[in-house]
């Protein structure tokens, strides 16, 4: 591992949850916020990241543990709280200097630091993960590798270069053009 996110820590902090919650919104914003996620982080990181969401009450058919896009989800279904399962893998961790706890519950927190691991609350995480995001998206190859305008020299030599070969093109067989008049000697 590299990652451990307490998921509905995570939630709140994005503002994706919102103020009330209907039938299936819950699910969706788990989901919106695990598509954000992978959409967001390093391909390897992704593959090394744990999302925990508390499960006291998990709908019927909820796995412990699923894969989404990469990330390995976990339901803390078998425990009293997500945080009971974050602080298990925490201490489970065989390098924990190299782990990340994003949570802002102080008690995930103590435990991550116990460990040497370097804890994150989740709201800086989210805006520092947001800043990056945002710096990649602007540093695109594929916005850099978009076309220049042309210049007007060019321009006319395209329409000339393509009058000339659509005069050729509509051209009756055995007819002479003469230069740079295309159809206009018909």
């Amino acid at each position: 591992m590299l990652l451990i996110i307490d998921g509905y820590n995570l939630l709140h902090a994005t503002g994706i949850l919102g103020r009330g919650v209907g039938p299936g919104d819950l699910e969706r914003s788990r989901r919106a916020l695990l598509n954000f996620l992978a959409s967001s982080l390093e391909e390897k990181t992704v593959r090394r990241t744990v999302v925990v969401f508390d499960a006291s009450n998990p709908p019927p058919g909820l796995p412990q543990s699923e894969r989404f896009r990469g990330l390995l989800v976990r339901y803390a279904s078998d425990y009293d709280e997500a945080d009971t399962l974050i602080e298990e893998l925490i201490r489970r961790e065989s390098a924990p200097r190299r782990l990340t706890v994003v949570s802002s519950d102080h008690r995930i927190q103590r435990a991550a630091r116990r460990r040497r691991a370097m804890a994150v609350d989740s709201d800086r995480w989210y805006s520092d993960l947001r800043r990056r995001r945002n710096r990649a998206n602007e540093s695109d190859p594929i916005d850099s590798a978009k076309p220049s305008m042309l210049t007007e020299s060019e321009v006319e030599a395209w329409i000339k270069e393509f009058s000339e070969s659509n005069a050729t093109a509509n051209a009756v067989p055995g007819e002479i053009l003469e230069p740079n008049k295309g159809s206009e000697s018909r």
